[in-house]
């Protein structure tokens, strides 16, 4: 027996694991920000901060103007366009409301096809025309959002805490349309919205989210639903002319500003999805009018809000269509044409009539629309 047989067999020891690779650190852990995206921070720091003193300022304004109106009213000082304002104001805010049994959507299905400020000034018409429906004596007993993605709804999402989630008797779809008849009826929970809804008259501000516990007002319904065989796409390019409105009927409003660089874009897509088109009938009753027939998102709502309060076309396309365009010449914006001609949103231009004056696009503030809204008792 050899020596070496009495030596136990020793075994190679496995080769230790290599330390892990700690991850790389990011460039913003480890370089401080440049000088340029420091003032840049700064700025904008310091835009919220005077943002908020306007609006708290702005607020101040308008209780002091109420407080003054008031105590006018109660002397009895009120001058003839006051005393008018006035009598309209309280007949809108303490008249009767009926509903107007029809649907208005508004389909943002061409995110894609617009520019920046494009889109800032759609999502500003998308405030005017909620606001105007709030309003209205006949107000639309439904008004739907479709296809809301990208930078629309980047957008939105970011104006003030996304107060667009909050408008009372509207619903936002991701989805297209085409859900409206697309989608069967399901009782299933996840079939299921929850939207903001009014627990009685006049209840019209509603506050979700945290911290609102017991101040909530919500209802949960199905989804909105539509026969195609009622479905009417507004568009300037139909050959059919519309002759009134009809309980029971959905009406779509396309939604983009486009600049007269698209042709025919919603009657091809209303000719796609098989649905019915139809133009508001401007050139029959505002034959005398030579310019563009352009028109806001919400001049188009408008315009169909007022046809609902007086059964008039003529009537509603006097009240909303804005008076310079009567005008021979028009409204040139540096010698071009801002938009193609039109009734549906297709054939936007940036602005809307409430939107200030003529050549300036002012965005609105979507908490203005829920300040101007009444107080739930």
């Amino acid at each position: 027996m050899s020596d070496d047989a009495s030596i136990p067999a020793t075994t190679a020891p496995a080769p230790a694991d290599p330390p892990a690779a700690s991850p790389a650190p990011s460039p913003s852990e480890d370089q401080p920000l440049s000088k340029k995206a420091q003032k840049k921070l700064a700025k904008a720091a310091y835009i919220a901060e005077r943002k908020k003193e306007r609006r708290a300022a702005e607020k101040e304004r308008k209780k002091e103007k109420k407080r003054a109106l008031a105590e006018k009213r109660a002397a009895g000082e009120l001058d003839e366009e006051e005393a008018a304002r006035d009598k309209k104001r309280q007949k809108t805010e303490q008249g009767p409301r009926t509903p107007f049994n029809a649907r208005v959507v508004v389909d943002l299905g061409f995110d894609d096809k617009m520019s920046e400020n494009e889109v800032k000034s759609l999502t500003s018409q998308l405030a005017y025309t909620y606001s105007a429906n709030r309003k209205a004596v006949h107000p639309f007993s439904s008004l739907l959002f479709t296809s809301l993605n990208g930078r629309t709804m980047t957008r939105m999402d970011a104006m003030n805490n996304a107060a667009y989630k909050r408008w009372v008797n509207a619903e936002w779809w991701e989805e297209d349309y085409r859900r409206l008849w697309e989608d069967k009826p399901d009782n299933n929970a996840q079939e299921q919205q929850i939207v903001a809804a009014q627990e009685d008259e006049g209840a019209d501000n509603v506050e979700t989210g945290e911290g609102a516990e017991g101040k909530k007002s919500l209802r949960e319904r199905a989804p909105s639903r539509a026969d195609r065989e009622t479905v009417v796409y507004l568009t300037a390019d139909s050959e059919e002319e519309l002759t009134e409105l009809k309980e029971g009927e959905t009406y779509i409003i396309g939604g983009i500003v486009d600049h007269n660089r698209y042709k025919n874009l919603c009657l091809n897509k209303s000719q796609e999805h098989n649905i019915r088109s139809a133009r508001l009938p401007i050139g029959t009753y505002l034959a005398e009018m030579r310019t563009r027939k352009v028109l806001t998102v919400n001049q188009t709502f408008e315009i169909l809000l007022k046809w609902v309060e007086t059964r008039s076309w003529e009537q509603a396309l006097y009240a909303v269509m804005p008076k310079r365009k009567f005008n021979n010449e028009g409204r040139r914006r540096g010698g071009a044409s801002s938009s193609k001609g039109g009734d549906s949103a297709d054939e936007v231009e940036e602005g809307g009539e409430e939107g200030g004056q003529e050549g300036e696009t002012r965005v609105v503030d979507l908490a203005e629309v829920e300040e101007d809204t009444p107080q739930a008792s």
